[in-house]
């Protein structure tokens, strides 16, 4: 980081040496509209993926925490996403959101649905780019989750039951409480990674249509190794390490006042 930090004092479009230009690119930045609207649409990734595949992750731990037949085999099944490389998902994915033979609008033509074209519509490529990223991190996230359920006593639970709590009052106030350490890590992890997104995008659209998918770090990809303006593209690395860096001890703040770690 410091390097970059360093690099983003200089002009350097790496055929001739360094000229040091002190703060002049983060004036740049300051008047870069492009920027701050990829910094919009990476908010807007991060808004769309991160409550989605935490909400999703945790009802599927619940689920699976429950004795019944084949539950290791599906647990295998949720994870096996994960595991794939964002390259071949999004090739699978850029299939199923083809406008005319891809699975999902066909599936959507048999209830009488005609579906967008998901991935050259301005206003459903964002959302389309975000449900690949929920479905390949959910089953991962779930794993998470469970080892945090399986480690809460049943005991607690059992007392809340014997002193009249209901389902509901025992998920909230018993369950719920008792996963914030790894709710904390699971949502300051995918944070990090949803601000960090670039290969998805770059394999499904290229930052289209009409830039409505250029996330920062894409934009950052382009600067540094299109426009081969690594000095600027330091200066938007530099951005995008002081927005995660803040998003992530606001989560500490939140997190560290309502977080117990000893249950004895």
């Amino acid at each position: 980081m410091v390097i970059v930090l360093v690099l983003s004092l200089f002009d350097w479009e790496l055929l001739s040496a360094p000229e040091f230009v002190g703060l002049d690119n983060y004036h740049r930045l300051a008047a870069d509209g492009e920027t701050w609207h990829s910094l919009g649409v990476t908010a807007g990734y991060v808004l769309l993926c991160i409550p989605l595949q935490t909400v999703l992750a945790l009802a599927l731990a619940m689920l699976l925490n429950q004795r019944m037949k084949g539950v290791r085999l599906y647990r295998s099944l949720f994870v096996i996403p994960w595991m794939a490389t964002p390259i071949v998902l999004a090739l699978i994915w850029n299939w199923i959101f083809d406008p005319r033979d891809g699975a999902l609008n066909s599936a959507l033509a048999l209830v009488g649905i005609t579906g967008p074209d998901w991935l050259s519509d301005p206003d459903w490529a964002l959302p389309a780019v975000a449900l690949v990223s929920v479905w390949q991190h959910t089953g991962y996230n779930m794993l998470f989750f469970l080892a945090g359920l399986q480690g809460i006593p049943q005991e607690l639970r059992d007392a809340a039951a014997t002193d009249g709590a209901t389902a509901a009052q025992r998920f909230w106030r018993v369950t719920l409480p008792l996963l914030n350490p790894t709710m904390f890590f699971v949502t300051v992890t995918n944070l990090i990674g949803a601000f960090q997104v670039f290969d998805t995008v770059y394999a499904m659209t290229d930052g289209g249509p009409s830039g409505s998918t250029e996330v920062l770090n894409f934009r950052i990809f382009q600067t540094a190794f299109k426009e081969f303006d690594f000095g600027y593209a330091a200066t938007l690395s530099a951005l995008l390490f002081a927005v995660i860096l803040l998003v992530t001890l606001a989560q500490v703040r939140f997190f560290g006042k309502r977080t117990t770690y000893d249950l004895s």
